[in-house]
């Protein structure tokens, strides 16, 4: 682990990285996903991703320009380097790499030659159709490359000044020392003499062929392999799903699981946890194993004055100059905490783990003994003390609700004063601007708080587990009603019909004719923009109280798991499904014409496929449909519903197996023609792309489709 002196950042010892070979071959991916070609290149001294964008004849070229991404995982760092065609006709420059002699195509820099921290990094050869020039070059953090790409285009005066370019040996060095004057990246082109031509910032290629380098000086992660991050009993995995389990190493560390590639390539609470809970059966246990590492990087980050999860990490450079933006000279890491939702993981995690799993148990002392290290704040508290500060605060806020009488809306959980996200829905109009999210008071506090009775039965936690339980089961039967959407026939009917024209999406059916009765679902949140009392936006939420609770209200249990096996099963904009998935978000019943335009196919949390919900929904169904087997078998068992649910996940297998080839992408969206529904990447409609490789997205590795259910 790191940990801060004066500070500053302490680094441990390197190990084997003193030396330049390697005992271990590298592992090398190459993902496509048009207009993005991705490379990954990790072995025993860093892991890189390389991202060339080179537009198509059909890009939107105001979102899809000529460009090259460089990310590292250590310190969240990284480059992008924007081109343009010398001849300024936009469209018309093409990149593309080249297998060469410095690795197919990715090589590794290794210098270790100048004392401190290792140059590391990769080389390749780049090729350029036409002649260009450089038009940005962003040098540092992955934060700051993203408030650009994703932002108002906004550049930093503190950062791009800073940005040194100097001619060399046939070519051209482009650097940048970070704010904490001591780590430097460097980008380098080298070519034939005279190719490429340096005035003042402006740099210029003539159409060919050249090596390209990217490098920086700062201390470095300890990956996990594809054998490490699995268990044993799953080893197989890695020559059934290489990509998959690549891909999955490539996101694993010792101290944490970093979120995607490449724009969450570090810790992000909600996402390793919910991956962790999915991936669980085929993790690696035990001291050193992913699934520690998960909730090690969960606990050392907790605010220990009120215990909260910290959802996003800073580090790196954007940490020195977060902390310089508050008169703060220093390089300690930083927490964001606005996030309400990912507080409630955590018990869940630790029961399903220390409970559950017998590997757990025989780590629960030793583990919760450790002592945090990451941040200054938590020194010399041990883990057991943070996820006891982190139980106290979820069973405190839980109280109100479930006192007598108390079951009111506005004793529900509430975003955090201030802020507008705080799920995992968590852009603008992700939820609508609602207040009051359907997830994290029907699912997740009832769950959380069974975990906590549990952990707290077993003497790991010390609450009174009697009232807690008692806790949870007011909140598992009282919090679903205050969601519930139910729309008449015929008003669902004309809503579809409305939809359709509003959408602007030429040609779509409606499905109106595919409703035979009422249409009820449950909306996304409480008191959203507008005036709306309710979101009235189906989704795929559901799958959280279905994945995380056995509820035991027969009536509400029959009627929920019957309409979210009808969203499932009916073609959108009905129901959720579509040729390319099912998705996260409907507007159609809306009724108000802000639902049309504020979730569409451009949208994060739009009309668009997550692949972690169709892995959740598909588990959860699975496990609810496991409960007619059981020894407590609920009344929904040997009924029409029952029948329902199993066909709704059958044809979202369907749609699954049908989608294979994009399950371990972030997010991805479509186009309408011809009655089919196309896969399209997210980011040729607008400026946030999609992560190649998304950690929760790879849990198809765990989650599979149960045979006997067909």
């Amino acid at each position: 682990m790191y940990s801060c002196t004066d500070s500053h950042l302490v680094y441990p010892p390197s190990g084997s990285s003193n030396a330049s070979e390697c005992p271990t071959e590298a592992n090398t991916l190459h993902l496509s996903s048009p207009p993005y070609e991705n490379y990954f290149y990790s072995d025993c001294h860093a892991a890189s991703q390389v991202v060339i964008t080179s537009p198509l004849s059909d890009s939107d070229l105001t979102v899809i320009g000529p460009r090259i991404i460089v990310a590292w995982p250590a310190g969240n760092s990284g480059i992008v380097i924007y081109f343009e065609p010398e001849n300024a006709v936009n469209g018309t420059l093409g990149i593309d790499l080249r297998n060469s002699t410095q690795g197919t195509p990715l090589g590794p820099i290794y210098d270790g030659s100048k004392g401190g921290n290792a140059s590391v990094g990769i080389t390749t050869e780049i090729e350029f159709n036409s002649s260009a020039t450089i038009s940005i070059a962003i040098l540092g953090s992955i934060r700051t490359i993203r408030d650009f790409t994703e932002g108002p285009s906004l550049l930093r005066p503190d950062i791009q000044d800073a940005v040194k370019y100097t001619n060399i040996a046939n070519g051209v060095e482009i650097s940048r020392q970070w704010l904490d004057n001591i780590t430097t990246t460097t980008v380098s082109f080298t070519g034939s003499n005279a190719s490429i031509q340096l005035n003042n910032s402006t740099v210029t290629f003539e159409a060919g062929t050249y090596t390209f380098s990217a490098s920086f000086n700062y201390p470095q992660l300890t990956q996990l392999s594809s054998k490490e991050v699995l268990s044993s009993a799953s080893a197989d995995l890695i020559t059934q799903s290489p990509t998959q389990t690549s891909s999955l190493s490539f996101l694993s560390y010792t101290t944490k699981l970093t979120a995607g590639a490449w724009r969450f390539l570090t810790y992000f609470g909600r996402d390793s946890m919910i991956a962790a809970l999915l991936l669980e059966p085929v993790l690696s246990q035990g001291d050193g194993g992913a699934i520690e590492a998960v909730i090690a990087g969960v606990l050392e980050r907790i605010n220990s004055t009120d215990g909260s999860v910290c959802h996003e990490e800073t580090i790196g450079d954007y940490a020195t100059w977060t902390n310089l933006q508050n008169n703060i000279t220093s390089t300690d890491p930083l927490c964001d905490y606005k996030m309400i939702d990912s507080d409630y993981y955590l018990p869940v995690l630790m029961d399903r783990y220390f409970l559950q799993n017998p590997n757990g148990s025989s780590r629960t002392s030793g583990f919760l003994g450790t002592t945090a290290t990451v941040l200054l704040e938590n020194a010399n508290m041990t883990y057991l003390d943070l996820a006891k500060i982190n139980a106290n605060k979820i069973v405190t806020l839980a109280a109100p609700f479930a006192a007598s009488g108390n079951q009111t809306k506005d004793n529900l959980m509430h975003l955090k004063d201030g802020q507008i996200v705080g799920e995992w829905r968590d852009s603008t109009y992700g939820i609508g601007g609602g207040r009051i999210p359907f997830d994290v008071n029907t699912a997740l506090v009832p769950a959380a708080l069974r975990s906590i009775a549990s952990l707290s039965q077993a003497s790991i936690l010390d609450f009174n587990a009697t009232l807690v339980d008692q806790y949870a089961q007011i909140w598992e039967d009282s919090s679903l009603t205050f969601f519930e959407v139910s729309v008449g026939l015929d008003s669902a009917q004309a809503l579809l019909e409305n939809y359709t024209t509003s959408s602007n999406i030429s040609g779509l059916d409606s499905q109106a004719s595919t409703l035979d009765s009422n249409v009820t679902f449950h909306a996304l949140a409480l008191d959203g923009n507008n005036n709306l009392s309710q979101v009235a936006v189906m989704n795929t939420d559901t799958c959280f109280r279905h994945f995380l609770l056995n509820t035991t209200n027969q009536i509400q249990l029959t009627s929920f798991l019957n309409s979210t096996a009808n969203s499932i099963r009916l073609r959108f904009p009905a129901g959720l499904m579509t040729d390319v998935g099912v998705l996260v978000a409907n507007p159609a019943y809306g009724g108000d014409p802000v639902y049309a335009a504020n979730w569409t196919t451009g949208d994060y949390h739009g009309t668009v496929v997550w692949s972690w919900q169709l892995a959740m929904m598909a588990k959860a169904l699975e496990l609810q449909l496991g409960r007619c087997n059981s020894s407590e078998v609920p009344d929904f068992c040997g009924t029409e519903v029952e029948v329902n649910v199993k066909d709704a996940y059958n044809v979202l297998w369907d749609s699954i197996e049908a989608n294979e080839q994009h399950l371990s992408t972030e997010v991805w969206s479509w186009t309408y023609a011809d009655g089919k529904f196309s896969y399209i990447d997210l980011g040729a409609l607008q400026a946030t792309e999609s992560d190649i490789v998304q950690l929760w997205s790879l849990t198809f590795l765990a989650v599979k489709r149960d045979e006997g259910l067909r």
